[in-house]
């Protein structure tokens, strides 16, 4: 139901903790996982540390966007950083969504430093049964 948007998603991510952080024209990546559950998939995003006003969650037909800053702690005059391994700036991923999926009644929570996104799949999507008829056909006369 989903497809992957990058083959090379680790060697970004090496790259981007090499370069710094994200810019809004350049983010870095978030990881993320994806699975079907009931009648739903559902992608989970890492971002702790991020408030939620500033996760940014878009679709446009079937891709899905997700943007999140994390800015730096306000520290003290008197504070001075002994070490700094928590990445900040722009973090920004996106998904491409198959046609199968309900993109209208798309739900998305935050708790713990998850954004959880629960896509439902499209009544049409569902299995069925088919009705099997008598096999008797009708004559059309012109």
């Amino acid at each position: 139901m989903l497809m992957r948007t990058d083959p090379f998603r680790e060697m970004d991510r090496l790259a981007q903790q090499l370069l710094g952080p994200g810019t809004w024209s350049k983010p870095s990546v978030m990881p993320m996982d994806a699975y079907r559950e009931s009648d739903a998939y559902v992608i989970a995003f890492d971002i702790p540390g991020v408030s939620k006003e500033a996760i940014d969650i878009d679709v446009e037909r079937n891709m899905l966007t997700v943007k999140a800053e994390r800015r730096p702690v306000a520290k003290s005059d008197e504070a001075q950083m002994e070490l700094s391994e928590r990445p900040l700036g722009v973090f920004s991923r996106q998904v491409v969504l198959a046609d199968t999926l309900d993109t209208e009644n798309i739900e998305a929570d935050y708790d713990a430093g998850v954004l959880t996104v629960r896509i439902p799949i499209a009544e049409r999507a569902k299995p069925r049964k088919i009705a099997i008829g008598d096999g008797a056909r009708k004559q059309i006369s012109s």
